[in-house]
This record gives C-alpha cells, sequence and structure tokens, in this order.
C-alpha cells in the first residue's frame, strides 16, 4: 500500500496568499460593475471586455482555490483549454445577441 503524501503536491498553505487572490477577485470584480453601471464601451466591446475579465477570474479560482496551480503541466493544460474553449464558445453564443441590442436600438 503506498502512502498517501508521497503523491500528493507540496505546496505553501499559508493563508496570505489567498487573501491576496481574494483581494484581486473583489477587484476584478469591482472593475466589471463599474464598466457595466458606466457603458464605457459599446456593448459588443463590452461583452469582449466581460469575458477576458471573467477568465481572468476563472483562472485565479481554479489556480489557487482548486489548488490546480500544483497539479501536473498536462492536467493544467487539459483543463485551461477546456475552460478557455468554453468561454469562446459562449462568446460566438452571446455574441449574436449584442449585434442584436445595437440593430435595434438599445443604449
Amino acid at each position: 500500500m503506498h502512502d498517501a503524501g508521497t503523491y500528493a503536491a507540496t505546496h505553501d498553505d499559508s493563508k496570505g496568499q489567498y487573501f491576496w487572490v481574494w483581494g484581486w477577485l473583489l477587484v476584478l470584480t469591482a472593475v466589471e460593475v463599474v464598466l457595466a453601471y458606466r457603458q464605457v464601451f459599446q456593448p459588443v466591446r463590452m461583452l469582449e471586455v466581460l469575458l477576458v475579465l471573467s477568465i481572468v477570474k476563472s483562472a485565479l479560482i481554479i489556480g489557487y482555490f482548486m489548488h490546480l496551480k500544483f497539479e501536473t503541466a498536462l492536467m493544467r493544460w487539459m483543463l485551461v483549454t477546456a475552460v478557455v474553449g468554453c468561454f469562446i464558445i459562449m462568446y460566438f453564443f452571446f455574441f449574436p445577441d449584442a449585434g442584436r441590442i445595437l440593430r435595434l436600438g438599445v443604449h
């Protein structure tokens, strides 16, 4: 029987690192809210910016809170590819809706 600790990834469990990540998540969420309320960009550009911010936030959550940064490189690349693929699919799913909003004149 193998010792479970032999295969476990070693990592620093300091709370400070998690508070920094949590702080960045709060900052990114605040940026998203400000951008949405101030209507800084056109709807299509806003969708692109919000999706990029969502990718950054999901990478932070997956990397630190789900401990993916301690996994093997193959596992990280597989998950990153799947997440980016999902965001690309979402982009093309919602992109036509943003164009429809422009054609209808809703601002």
